[in-house]
Order: structure tokens, then C-alpha cells, then sequence
């Protein structure tokens, strides 16, 4: 492609920032509708007509969870087929329409129903908002740009602490998930006229045109159409990504990425959902324990954000390991039931390092080729999805055996850090077989003799 049919750097620049805007504030209403659980658990536990204890929640928030596993597996693979740019505007209508039904649940039955179907939509829109983001940015801006949208996970927790914190007091838990339907104005109309498709997914199906036309507009220079002009065969296609994805060498790191990626969500999910309750039961007043939600995920936002920059310079597993180990010590210190000052620095922190998979995403997304990028997070993130399952229930039973006497109530505490630690490690083992693209040649310098450099003179 000619540099001069490519768009400028200013031009590329503002085309890609909308793409970040728009995966940024889907993912702000994902955020939004997982973490809005945590917030309404003690109103849950409260509820008289339905009369739960802390097991049903947690087995209601880890129900809810399933549909975002079958998401993130089906809409991840179905991604790579049908378009990332259909894949994420269908999956925003769907969590926007379910989210106000689920505020209707006459009884337990329906509200957990309701949530699993909001999940099919929510487990969808990572891997294709991941996938986007990481296709359309620079490789050495990848990281950075895939915390900055992620960040928009913490924003939509930030987000419903804030509106608990207003809300749950006059409307009860039926009002945060009205809120839900925002996505549905605020989002869709903005992707339907920004967002482009994916330039692989285009080249896959013969579309050889459009990507060009993308590639100019974003500024990928390197962009070079294929010379076989045919539609890729769809199944085919499937197969051959299964192969990319766990085939040779690949298949020790999918799998320890995957095995990561089950504590990652467990921390994410687990933490999100009980954090509330644990700071009540440790003696602080509910409106103490939202404002501590709040922190935990600024910290989320603002730490990820400055890890992200920092592994695009130093190694981005260097900085996910450590990310990992600030998430146990963090955890590890509310034992000592700090003040609430230092508590909310502490709960900064462990908003940081329990949000660390989102590093581990973006390590994810520069491991595969583009063309099962999609198909990789969405099956990493959809076994992963085992942990954000098992997180509520999880925590939900840890705080049982807690109540019950037992466990220690410092088993609240352990049952998170010591998975931190083992995912800390599991980093660490990860070997690396990047494919962001072939190898750089090696510059052949010839060597020249001293008759030839004094023939050189002569002439």
C-alpha cells in the first residue's frame, strides 16, 4: 500500500480514539450490569419476600454467570464468522433490553433466569471489544490502549457504587437494574455510524476493497491484501483457528493462560460481589462499605492504566506477575482492619491487582494472529468465565463457613490472596510465541577487502 493513500498520523489518530470511545463505553455498561450485583447483595440479604441467605445470593450471582460463559464461547467463535462490528452492536441491544426486565423479577426463579440471559449479551462483547481495540492500535500501544478501554469495566463499578449510593436507599435493588437500558441510546447509535468491521474479518471473506479502505483510513500502513482473492470457507476457517489456537507449541501456553484467566475472573467477580458484605461483617457501616467499593475500582482504573503503559515498556509479564502479587498483599492486609483512611489506600490497591486481568487480555490478544485473535480471548475469557462462576458461590460459601464459626474470619481474606499468588506464578511459566507478524529481516552488511575499498578510491 502507498504511504501516500495512507491517512495521516493526526487523521488515524482521532479514527482510532472513536473505535476506543466506543469499546470503552460498552464496556463501562458491562461493568455496570456484573458489578451492579455486589452493590444490591445486602439489599438481597435484606429482602424479606424472598428470604435468602448469603449461599442463594452467591449461587444466584454465579448462575447469573453462566450465560456470560456460553457468551463469551458461542459469540467469541461466532464473532470470527458473522463480523466484529454486527457481533458487538447485537450484543449491546441484547444486555440493554434484559437488564430493565430483570428489575421486574417477580421472585428469585425469574431474577436469576433474567440474569443468565443478560449474560449471553454481556460474555459477548469482551472478546470483540479486546479484539477491536488490540487490531486497530499500534503494537507498541497495545497494552496502553487496551487498559485505557478496559479501564471502562472499573468505571461502570465506579458508576454503581455511586448510584447505590444514591439509589438503593429510596428505590431498593429493582432501580439499579433499570439503569441498564442506557446502553441502548447512549451506545448503539454511536456504533452503528463510527465503528468499523474488523480489516481481518473483511479479508477472510474476500472483502479485499473494504479493508483496504479501513486500512488507509486507520493508518496501517502495513496492510497488504492477500494475492489469493477468495472468501475464506467458514469452516475451514474454524478449523484452522482451533489449530492456531491449540495446536504445537501453542497449546502449553493456551492452556496455562487459560488456567489464569479462571483465577483472574475469580478475583474480578468474587471480590466485586462480596467486598460490600466482608467490609459490613469487619464492623463498617454500609455507606462505608459502597464508598470502599467505589475506591476499589478507581483503583482499578487508574493502576491498570499505568500497569498497561508500563508492560508496553518493560514486558508485560513481569508486570502482570507483580500485578497479581499486589492483589494478595492488598487483600492479605485487611486483616489488620486498618483505619478507614488507610483501608481505602489498602482497597485501591486490591482494586488494582484484582483487576489484572485485563492485562492479561491484552497478552492474550498479541499471542494469536489476527485472524483468531476474536476466537482466542473469546475462548480464553469463556473458560475463564469458570472462575467468575465460581467466585460468588465461591466467597458466598467461605462467608458461610465464616458465619457458621467454621472457618476463622480471616478466611475471608485468604481465600482470595492465595489465588492471586498462584496466578502470580502461572505468569511467569507462561513461554511466549508472539505472532503479531513475521520476523524482521537481519540486515546484511557486506564486507568489503582492501583492494576493493582502494579500487573504490581510484574511481
Amino acid at each position: 500500500m502507498s504511504a501516500r493513500n495512507v491517512a495521516t498520523g493526526r487523521e488515524a489518530a482521532r479514527s482510532t480514539r472513536w473505535i476506543l470511545l466506543i469499546c470503552c463505553l460498552t464496556v463501562v455498561f458491562d461493568g455496570y450490569d456484573l458489578i451492579v450485583y455486589g452493590t444490591v447483595v445486602p439489599d438481597l440479604l435484606a429482602y424479606r419476600p424472598w428470604a435468602l441467605t448469603p449461599a442463594d445470593v452467591g449461587h444466584i450471582g454465579s448462575l447469573a454467570l453462566v450465560g456470560t460463559l456460553a457468551g463469551a464461547l458461542v459469540v467469541g467463535t461466532l464473532t470470527d464468522i458473522v463480523g466484529r462490528r454486527r457481533t458487538m452492536i447485537g450484543c449491546l441491544v441484547w444486555f440493554s433490553i434484559a437488564m430493565p426486565l430483570t428489575a421486574l423479577a417477580p421472585n428469585p426463579e425469574i431474577f436469576t433466569l433474567l440474569r443468565f440471559v443478560t449474560g449471553l449479551g454481556l460474555g459477548g462483547v469482551i472478546p470483540t471489544a479486546i479484539a477491536l481495540t488490540a487490531e486497530y492500535s499500534p503494537a507498541r500501544r497495545r497494552q496502553l490502549n487496551n487498559a485505557v478501554m478496559f479501564s471502562g469495566y472499573s468505571i461502570g463499578g465506579m458508576l454503581a457504587a455511586v448510584l447505590a449510593l444514591v439509589l438503593l436507599p429510596v428505590g431498593g435493588f429493582r432501580i439499579m437494574f433499570v439503569i441498564g437500558i442506557a446502553p441502548l441510546v447512549v451506545v448503539v447509535p454511536l456504533a452503528i455510524r463510527m465503528l468499523p468491521e474488523s480489516i481481518a474479518f473483511l479479508t477472510a471473506k474476500g472483502r479485499h476493497d473494504e479493508a483496504a479502505a479501513y486500512a488507509r483510513r486507520f493508518g496501517l500502513a502495513e496492510y497488504e491484501p492477500p494475492t489469493d482473492s477468495r472468501p475464506a470457507d467458514p469452516k475451514r476457517g474454524l478449523v484452522e483457528t482451533a489449530k492456531t489456537i491449540m495446536g504445537g507449541r501453542r497449546l502449553p501456553m493456551t492452556s496455562l493462560l487459560w488456567i489464569i484467566s479462571v483465577i483472574g475472573l475469580l478475583l474480578v467477580y468474587g471480590l466485586n460481589t462480596w467486598l460490600p458484605q466482608l467490609m459490613r461483617n469487619a464492623g463498617y457501616p454500609m455507606g462505608s462499605a459502597l464508598t470502599f467499593l467505589l475506591v476499589f475500582n478507581i483503583g482499578a482504573v487508574a493502576g491498570v492504566i499505568i500497569a498497561g503503559a508500563l508492560a508496553d515498556r518493560v514486558g508485560e509479564k513481569l508486570v502482570i506477575a507483580c500485578s497479581f502479587c499486589v492483589a494478595a498483599v492488598a487483600v492479605l492486609l485487611f486483616i489488620l482492619r486498618p483505619a478507614t483512611a488507610p483501608m481505602l489506600l489498602v482497597g485501591a490497591l486490591a482494586g488494582f491487582g484484582s483487576n489484572t486481568q485485563t492485562l492479561v487480555n491484552a497478552f492474550i490478544g498479541g499471542l494469536y494472529p489476527p485472524q483468531a485473535r476474536a476466537t482466542a480471548l473469546g475462548w480464553a475469557l469463556g473458560v475463564g468465565r469458570i472462575g467468575a462462576i465460581i467466585g460468588p458461590t465461591y466467597g458466598g460459601y467461605i462467608l458461610t463457613q465464616v458465619n457458621a464459626g467454621a472457618l476463622s474470619a480471616n478466611w475471608s481474606f485468604y481465600a482470595f490472596a492465595i489465588p492471586a499468588v498462584l496466578a502470580a506464578v502461572l505468569t511467569v511459566l507462561v513461554p511466549r510465541h508472539r505472532t503479531d507478524g513475521p520476523p524482521p529481516k537481519k540486515r546484511i552488511i557486506p564486507v568489503t577487502t582492501n583492494q576493493e575499498k582502494l579500487r573504490d578510491r581510484e574511481k
